[in-house]
């Protein structure tokens, strides 16, 4: 009866946890039927999507340095502004980059709807990340 408890008790803690496989999996299936992409649209769209993903990851991961910056050094935190709003201007260039190779590939109007489906898909993830913080 102990183990399977225990064995409960992983299975709900693992559910939990956030999965940057499944997360990806559900946020591509999500565009796919929001946005009505075909199997070859998709094929086209997903690869160019995935490389615009590794780079912006690649700045949230430069931006956890943050988190460690000494707020009682103007001269610090002067830094850290500085950086974050080069970040945010790169990040704004890269989507720009990005949606242009999206409209060479796929019609505009395809491309807005995959832009509104991305959007909606994170708001809806993060309202669901919160109400399971609340439990």
């Amino acid at each position: 009866m102990l183990m399977l408890l225990a064995t409960l008790i992983c299975v709900a803690q693992d559910n939990n946890r956030f999965d940057p496989k499944r997360f990806e999996a559900e946020l591509e299936q999500y565009i796919v039927t929001n946005a009505g992409l075909s199997p070859d649209e998709a094929s086209r769209f997903f690869p160019i999507y995935r490389e615009m993903r590794r780079k912006q990851r690649a700045l949230f991961s430069e931006d956890k340095f943050f988190h460690h910056v000494n707020s009682d050094s103007d001269k610090d935190c002067a830094e850290a502004i500085r950086k974050h709003d080069a970040n945010d201007i790169e990040m704004k260039e890269i989507i720009q980059e990005y949606h242009n190779k999206f409209m060479k590939a796929l019609p505009a109007s395809k491309v807005y709807k995959i832009i509104v489906a991305e959007d909606k898909f994170h708001r809806q993830s993060f309202k669901r990340a919160a109400k399971r913080d609340k439990k």
